[in-house]
């Protein structure tokens, strides 16, 4: 089985040469974070409307989590365009952060979109170093198709637990692997290689139920889902909330 997955990747290396060759000349990178979010902008669209009904059970206790204030303090961590806005609840304080600039204009089109959300601020930075935000100043932390791409989760996972206050919570909802005797995990290692490459780092055999088990929260509520999207590839879902 692992030869033919390892002559499978090969003939899709093949086909994706011109890819890999820009990769290899230092110019895909440059090219991906430019039309990534114009991608994302579409895909994002058609995952709202397909995943819904999940999004909105996810976060229906958001407003559990609300610091003394009396309003939630909630930071979303590879925010990308702000799809979830609309998910969270009337007068939340929104702050974002992603390492791509290039999505700061379509966030700003969704802030205008989500009247209902205080937004605080945008900051330019990787999941794995927040150091902009102030160890725990925060409510909730969202993390929604992002431990697929981070280049650590384990540090990713630890600056949440810093930023969060104590009894704050982590919400998350991500595409992970699937079972390792179907077919589509198959294709998933087949693929994966190009996907990486084509997808701004986006890995499809992650198993991040397992790095988010292992945080050290001190309250777990996680979930196994086969997500109802088009694309079978990313149908393996983990979704829910950690508690610090």
């Amino acid at each position: 089985m692992a030869l033919t997955i390892f002559i499978l990747q090969l003939a899709v290396g093949i086909l994706a040469f011109p890819v890999y060759l820009l990769n290899f000349l230092g110019l895909w990178k440059w090219i991906c974070k430019k039309w990534f979010p114009y991608f994302l902008v579409r895909f994002s669209t058609m995952y709202n409307k397909q995943m819904a009904s999940k999004k909105r059970e996810l976060f229906g206790n958001l407003q559990e989590f609300e610091g003394p204030s009396g309003k939630l303090s909630l930071l979303e961590v590879g925010c990308g365009t702000g799809t979830n806005f609309k998910f969270y609840p009337p007068g939340c304080r929104v702050t974002c952060i992603d390492p791509n600039p290039n999505f700061e204009k379509f966030l700003i089109k969704s802030v205008a979109e989500n009247r209902h959300l205080q937004f605080e601020r945008f900051v330019v930075a990787p999941g794995e170093n927040m150091h902009p935000v102030a160890d725990g100043s925060m409510d909730v932390v969202v993390c929604t198709l992002v431990l697929c791409s981070v280049e650590n989760q384990e540090q990713i996972l630890r600056e949440v637990r810093r930023v969060l206050r104590p009894g704050g919570a982590f919400y998350f909802m991500e595409h992970v692997a699937a079972e390792h005797s179907t077919w589509n995990y198959f294709w998933q290692q087949v693929l994966d290689p190009v996907w990486y490459i084509l997808f701004d780092g986006c890995n499809l055999t992650r198993e991040s139920w397992k790095a988010v088990e292992c945080a050290g929260f001190s309250k777990l509520k996680l979930q196994h889902l086969q997500a109802p999207l088009s694309w079978e590839l990313v149908r393996p879902h983990i979704y829910g909330y950690a508690v610090k």
